[in-house]
């Protein structure tokens, strides 16, 4: 059985009533709240506040405030005047179920109708939408039907030019060849005649002399040599594809990562006690790898240390010495050493992302430690970005805005 609220306060004026209703340590998220114009039920496990009001007020305009740990209603009244009491003073328990019940009623009915109403409306929407999507269709439709259209007059008109062309070319060759022929024919006579002593000239069947046959196939082109075009590609170190990379960072990127495997500290010449193996960076870094998953965060500090000594240039050793550090809880050289392996990988590109999604996590556990969570929120966020589908990653970000909102513990992010 609830436990019934019974230190509320109320106040008036002639258009309005406002009740403040204690929630003794409950969370805004689990309040219920029911209002109607004679009745008001706030509902809060395993406590319980309900008022039969005297008076009618405006259900519709009625709002609610939850803040502080008190729920705050204000309820416009019906009619401009002072309340001699905030409830009837009836103990009539059947009086009390029928407003009770008739209340749920109306509630019941303004959800269906608020329901309903939202269903209209996206169904509005969703018709609206449609048409619009079908006129965008029928005007791409006839878009692309005009452009069709114009291209077909134009592709007619280039054909009925073209045979016009063709006609012609045609007609001229006839007359020539007619007056050819004439003027042949003319020669003909002549020679029969004894009059003229010039050369005979044979003729093929096109009636075109023979030097011209030979003339015309002199001037075609001689068939080209076949042959064999070598083609070579070049190398790519990164998978995507030229038109798709980011050609000047990834080449940045490369470069540093060139440098950073010749750089060599002038210190290293004072380490001259040094096995071979223990002046080569790649190494140490191993070596600290394999204490950090023994446990011995000590010794992995030491090793990247001495390979950061050896080559400064290398940000998977800063990133795993904050690692270290945030198991040893020294958590401003964990946010340093992070940092400093963010500033190694730039510019950003996809051989580096995962090692940037873990110096952002890390610097961002740090922060959060040190109750820094508003800049660990950001670390969080710029990891979500770079690996959006980790649900590791989205689990502890919303972790971190509830603490900052204050809806969550404070536990510890690792």
């Amino acid at each position: 059985m609830p436990l019934l609220v019974t230190d509320y306060s109320w106040t008036q004026t002639e258009s309005s009533v406002y009740i403040n209703v204690p929630l003794k340590g409950a969370k805004a998220g689990k309040v219920d709240i029911l209002c109607t114009d004679e009745y008001l039920k706030i509902h809060f496990p395993p406590y319980l506040f309900e008022a039969f009001l005297s008076e009618p007020v405006d259900d519709d305009r009625s709002t609610a405030k939850i803040g502080n740990g008190v729920a705050v209603v204000s309820l416009p009244k019906r009619n401009n005047k002072l309340w001699q009491r905030l409830m009837i003073t009836t103990n009539d328990k059947e009086k009390k179920k029928e407003i009770r019940e008739r209340a749920l009623q109306k509630h019941q009915e303004k959800l269906t109708a608020e329901s309903k109403a939202k269903a209209d409306k996206q169904h509005t929407e969703k018709k609206y939408a449609l048409e619009k999507m079908m006129k965008l269709e029928r005007d791409e439709r006839e878009r692309i039907q005009k452009m069709k259209d114009a291209e077909r007059e134009r592709t007619t008109a280039e054909l009925e030019a073209w045979q016009l062309k063709q006609k012609e070319r045609k007609k001229a060759e006839e007359e020539a060849l007619l007056k050819l022929q004439s003027q042949r024919g003319h020669g003909d006579k002549v020679n029969k005649s004894g009059c003229s002593g010039g050369r005979k000239v044979k003729l093929d069947g096109r009636g075109s002399s023979e030097a011209e046959s030979k003339k015309k196939h002199v001037d075609l082109p001689a068939p080209r040599v076949p042959g064999n075009i070598q083609v070579s590609f070049t190398p790519r170190v990164f998978p995507t594809a030229l038109r798709e990379s980011r050609v000047l960072e990834e080449e940045e990127w490369l470069k540093k990562q060139a440098e950073a495997r010749r750089a060599v500290n002038a210190d290293v010449k004072e380490l001259k006690d040094l096995k071979e193996e223990e002046r080569n960076p790649d190494w140490l870094k191993e070596k600290g790898d394999k204490c950090f998953a023994a446990g011995n965060y000590l010794s992995a500090v030491n090793a990247y240390s001495l390979a950061i000594r050896m080559n400064r240039k290398i940000p998977a050793v800063y990133s795993n010495r904050a690692a270290c550090h945030l198991k040893l809880r020294n958590l401003h050289k964990a946010v340093e050493d992070s940092s400093q392996a963010l500033e190694l990988l730039t510019p950003p590109v996809a051989a580096n992302a995962a090692a940037r999604t873990r110096a952002h996590v890390r610097r961002g556990s740090a922060f959060c430690q040190l109750q820094l969570h508003a800049e660990g929120l950001q670390d969080y966020q710029a990891a979500l970005k770079i690996d959006p589908h980790n649900e590791a990653l989205q689990t502890d970000t919303q972790r971190i805005r509830d603490i900052i909102q204050g809806t969550a513990a404070d536990p510890e992010i690792h």
